[in-house]
């Protein structure tokens, strides 16, 4: 129960939890113009790209930027460094 008001004591925690439902109302807008993904691979791709732009977005980055560079490049400029042992599974559903 603590947490709920730690809004209260700590200035940079929001109030509200508005930006997590921004960041998914494009999710739900996008399903509801099309009426759904073709494939789960194509909703897999949708979610990873609107995951980089928000993210890119709160971090103040270029989006186009972000884009256009590595994994490797993005997440040094949001302060992640990239794991050695990375392949994700999508990684490897697109090889093969």
């Amino acid at each position: 129960m603590e947490g709920a008001l730690l809004f209260l004591h700590d200035l940079s925690v929001p109030f509200t939890n508005n930006a997590a439902e921004r960041s998914l109302r494009v999710m739900k807008l996008r399903m509801k113009i099309s009426g759904c993904f073709r494939t789960l691979l194509g909703a897999e791709d949708f979610a990873i790209m609107r995951s980089i732009i928000d993210t890119a977005r709160k971090n103040g980055l270029d989006v186009m930027e972000v884009l256009a560079g590595t994994p490797e490049q993005f997440l040094a400029a949001i302060g992640i460094e990239f794991p050695d042992w990375w392949e994700s599974d999508h990684d490897k559903k697109r090889q093969g």
